[in-house]
């Protein structure tokens, strides 16, 4: 199995899932130059929101901490420790931030 991320050109084949380990991130350099950072949980869904924290600029995101609150999946950045819920991107410590998400998928490899 794969992970794909959607992108403007369609899907991207990012890694094996297999390489992806529950809690840890991986950063993906995208076509467009932008980077992604790709997540799984323990029950093997896939999640992918930009790598760029918006509040240093840095691209870290990927190395950040991963935890749920109220059922909902999030990575702390790891450098100012900001939340964001890895669904829909939005800073769980800051209403008026948040980051992008990718369309992400797995697929059966032939």
């Amino acid at each position: 199995m794969t992970v794909e991320l959607q992108v403007a050109q369609g899907w991207l084949t990012v890694c094996e899932l297999s390489a992806l380990v529950p809690g840890r991130g991986v950063a993906a350099l995208l076509p467009d130059g932008s980077q992604a950072a790709v997540f799984v949980d323990r029950a093997g869904r896939p999640y992918a929101i930009g790598n760029q924290d918006p509040f240093t600029g840095a691209h870290v995101l990927s190395r950040g901490l991963v935890g749920a609150v109220g059922g909902r999946p999030f990575v702390a950045s790891p450098l100012l420790k900001q939340r964001f819920d890895l669904e829909s991107g939005r800073c769980l410590d800051d209403e008026a931030v948040a980051v992008r998400t990718y369309p992400v998928r797995t697929a059966a490899t032939s």
